[in-house]
């Protein structure tokens, strides 16, 4: 699966080592001794298969990481015998960075999941108003879920922004865009006279993507048709709750993007060794900030 043209990591990280293999290894003298049509074959394979090829992949990658004979490295940890050792250099260092950068990725989407779990009971809590409610009581459940809902989203808005730690993966991107238009829906009561919850003074903020609720538009929908507001509230309660559930659901988005990561660590963890002897050590990665905190956090995880 991809998104934006994006490959998924196993494939995009075997894709990049296939092309770094049939621009250098063909011409190397005394390395693994692999042929052109095999690199060929393979990164036809890679171009775009579906989800269920990635398996077979990674596979074929990791048969040509360990097919014959080791190198020798230089000092400086690079493969001389390579026709562009500081190119192979670099890839590896990519390698050593995509490591580091899977794990936290991995980690950071997994408390993302079940922070929807959260976001799904602030849904599912609107759903207890009914012609019962007092207006103060639908005001402070609505103002509860403006702070439920914002909550989760500040927690992963620097993640999911350009460079953030989860920009590139498909399913958290996926996630806040379908809670933000979950939100915005004009058709939440339509058959009670509203055209979504922003008739009732609940938004999105174009800017912040924080959810904003409109007091006084509130009480004027509460006055001029309280039997509407509390029909559209019920309903849009119901859908919020059916797509987070939707995100999180067997198979689904997270299950799908949590098991493109785990292919890729795997992969690394079972080809490092051969995979640098190849292409040299590489650069070794240090991660600080956010990205070191999710590292930790998934070394918590194996724990």
């Amino acid at each position: 699966m991809s998104i934006q043209g994006k490959p998924d990591a196993g494939l995009d990280l075997a894709l990049r080592i296939a092309t770094l293999r049939a621009q250098t290894l063909p011409t190397a003298a005394g390395t693994q001794g692999a042929d052109s049509t095999g690199f060929t074959a393979l990164l036809a394979s890679l171009k775009t298969p579906p989800q269920a090829e990635l398996p077979a992949a990674l596979q074929q990658t990791k048969a040509v990481a360990q097919a014959g004979g080791t190198s020798t490295l230089s000092p400086t940890g690079r493969n001389m015998a390579l026709f562009d050792p500081e190119s192979a250099y670099r890839m590896m260092s990519e390698i050593n960075y995509r490591n580091v950068l899977y794990k936290g990725q991995f980690a950071e989407l997994s408390q993302m999941q079940t922070a929807l779990g959260s976001a799904a009971d602030a849904g599912t809590a609107l759903g207890s108003i009914n012609a019962g409610s007092s207006d103060e009581a639908i005001r402070q459940k609505l103002e509860q879920f403006v702070s439920d809902y914002n909550a989760w989203r500040t927690g992963f808005d620097e993640d999911m922004q350009q460079g953030g730690l989860l920009a590139g993966t498909q399913a958290a991107q996926v996630a806040g865009y379908e809670l933000e238009q979950s939100v915005q829906n004009p058709f939440n009561g339509a058959a009670a006279g509203f055209s979504g919850m922003e008739s009732l003074g609940l938004s999105i903020d174009p800017v912040s993507k924080q959810a904003v609720l409109d007091g006084p538009r509130l009480t004027q929908a509460l006055a001029t048709n309280r039997e509407g507001v509390v029909a559209t509230v019920q309903e849009f309660s119901g859908n919020f709750v059916k797509s987070t559930e939707l995100l999180t659901s067997s198979n689904n988005f997270f299950d799908r993007q949590l098991d493109n990561l785990s292919r890729a660590i795997t992969f690394i963890a079972d080809n490092q060794s051969s995979l640098q002897q190849e292409f040299g050590l590489g650069d070794p990665y240090q991660p600080t900030g956010k990205l070191a905190a999710a590292l930790a956090a998934y070394e918590r995880m194996l724990a």
